[in-house]
C-alpha cells in the first residue's frame, strides 16, 4: 500500500500551505476533482508529466485519511 505521506506535503510557502505532491504545485484537490469528473490515471498522468501513479493514489489515500474521523449529522 502506499505511504500518502510520502507524496503529499503542506508546505506554508508553497500555495499558502494547500497540500500539494511532492516536489511540484500540484494541488491535491486538483487531482481529486479530475479524478471525479471522470478523468482517468492515464489522462493525468499524460496532463501532467512529473506525477506517477503512486501521487494519484496518495490523492486518494489522504483524502479517505482526512475524513475518516468526520462525524456527519442527519436532519432526517
Amino acid at each position: 500500500m502506499v505511504d500518502w505521506t510520502l507524496h503529499i506535503e503542506s508546505n506554508p510557502d508553497k500555495l499558502f500551505g494547500k497540500p500539494t505532491i511532492v516536489n511540484t504545485r500540484i494541488p491535491v484537490d486538483l487531482i481529486l476533482e479530475k479524478l471525479a469528473a471522470g478523468d482517468t490515471t492515464k489522462d493525468l498522468l499524460n496532463a501532467y508529466p512529473k506525477l506517477i501513479d503512486d501521487d494519484i493514489v496518495a490523492c486518494l489515500l489522504f483524502a479517505a485519511d482526512s475524513i475518516k474521523n468526520e462525524l456527519v449529522y442527519s436532519n432526517a
